[in-house]
């Protein structure tokens, strides 16, 4: 493959995959109390500040990925929160049959997107084209 070819590739799935997570963790501060009630419905502890953090975590580690700041680091992150985020908020081995399916999905969402987030973090272990170049590793 080109090397101009994956210089794109790489670009562009940095802003697909940590653009769209920061974007979500944009909703964690604008629909804050519902999905505080939300996280209090499935037993988590200090829902609202859970919500916040989750939140925070989302936009910068989304950032991070995209621009190559700590992106092994932000890449990591991402997948612990999202590993542990299936596990405690899409139980759908513990929820009634009419809402099996769609808590599966979100499980399994959850799961691809931090196979990717590790992915990214492997990559990230070299230089990366067009990005910020900030990080410990």
């Amino acid at each position: 493959m080109a090397p101009e070819l994956n210089v794109v590739l790489l670009v562009v799935g940095r802003v697909l995959f940590g653009g769209v997570l920061a974007y979500t963790g944009l909703s964690h501060f604008t629909q804050t109390e519902q999905m505080a009630g939300y996280a209090e419905y499935k037993g988590l502890p200090a829902p609202k500040l859970s919500v916040l953090a989750s939140g925070g975590l989302l936009i910068l580690g989304g950032i991070g990925v995209t621009v190559g700041v700590f992106p092994v680091v932000a890449a990591v992150a991402l997948a612990v929160f999202l590993v542990v985020s299936a596990v405690a908020m899409h139980d759908f081995w513990a929820v009634p049959d009419e809402d099996r399916q769609d808590e599966l999905n979100s499980f399994l969402k959850n799961v691809t997107l931090a196979g990717g987030a590790l992915v990214v973090a492997a990559s990230a272990t070299g230089t990366w084209a067009l990005s910020v170049g900030i990080s410990p590793v």
